[in-house]
């Protein structure tokens, strides 16, 4: 697999464009209207997609790429949310089956909109959610099995996002991407560098959940203790074995944040731009604002904004929730 994954090039990603460009919006790329910053920083505001997330760009090229054969017995997944709903939003419009293999912290916010497209969610606790992402099936269900990140038709979908980029920003100097897997991040910089090799592409993560930074460090894959909180949309305690080839290869470095730092930068774009963001797609603007990934223009990818509103609440009050 992971050979596999290392073999995704820029041309895959435009491929991957002309399938899903009739699907998916092509999401505005504007400026954090925040004074007196010391660096040009860039929204690509993938919160604006149909269901909230990026997640759309990759379901729909995965299921675009499967034949009528493997279609027949419907799909599933495991995901905490976004990709759920990707997949969920394309199966409904095949009218196949879709159900979703969810860790039981996952929020409202992701859960009932998957289930009002008619997917089928199966509740588990987190390290058994994990072993089916590592494993790549479930017991009992027929379907086939879509991974929402080490899927090469999924890192393709999402590397679009890395071509709108550097058509909207040619002179972008850095792109700062959360890390949940590396499907989103990988994707992004195999188009961004595939067309400007000197572009950096930085993951960030937070605190409670930062595998990647721990492992970049270690120079192998590094377990770390995982605490889950707000910031449900990334993170994990640690890096799936097929991904680390390509991030260690691709990626320049981790940032990570604390939770009251991502809760800031919620709360900034909230007020500054009038944007909804969940936790992870608001991480990359805290990591720019604080100067991680240096100077010059830098794009902080949006990934979503499916947060419940009750921890929008105690953000937007000062307060960061659990």
């Amino acid at each position: 697999m992971s050979d596999k994954l290392l073999e995704i090039t820029l041309q895959d990603v435009y491929k991957a464009r002309e399938r899903i460009k009739e699907k998916i919006m092509r999401t505005p790329l504007i400026p954090l209207y925040v004074k007196d910053l010391e660096r040009k920083i860039y929204l690509k505001l993938e919160n604006l997609q149909p269901i909230g997330s990026f997640k759309l760009r990759g379901a729909c090229n995965a299921i675009s790429c499967l034949s009528k054969d493997l279609k027949k017995n419907g799909v599933y997944t495991a995901s905490a949310g976004n990709f759920a709903q990707g997949l969920a939003w394309n199966a409904k419009e095949l009218n196949i089956p879709c159900h979703v293999i969810m860790p039981d912290h996952a929020p409202s916010a992701k859960l009932n909109p998957t289930r009002d497209m008619g997917a089928d969610i199966i509740k588990v606790p987190f390290d058994e959610w994990w072993k089916v992402l590592v494993n790549r099936k479930y017991a009992g269900l027929d379907g086939e099995f879509v991974h929402p990140v080490s899927d090469a038709n999924v890192i393709c979908g999402n590397g679009t996002i890395g071509l709108e980029i550097l058509e909207d920003l040619p002179e972008v100097d850095s792109i700062i991407v959360p890390y949940g897997g590396g499907g989103l991040s990988s994707g992004i910089a195999i188009a961004a560098k595939g067309i400007k090799p000197d572009v950096k592409v930085f993951a960030c993560e937070v605190e409670t959940a930062a595998p990647l930074s721990a492992s970049l460090k270690a120079g192998k894959t590094e377990k770390v203790n995982y605490k889950a909180s707000f910031v449900d949309g990334m993170g994990s305690g640690q890096i799936l074995e097929e991904m680390w080839p390509l991030v260690k290869r691709i990626l320049d470095g981790s940032l990570v944040l604390t939770l009251q730092e991502i809760a800031d930068a919620v709360k900034i774009l909230a007020q500054r731009n009038h944007l909804i963001a969940e936790g992870a797609g608001a991480a990359p603007v805290a990591a720019a604002m604080k100067g991680m990934a240096g100077g010059g223009n830098i794009v902080c990818v949006i990934s979503g904004g499916n947060i419940d509103f009750g921890k929008l609440s105690s953000i937007l009050n000062g307060t960061v929730p659990d």
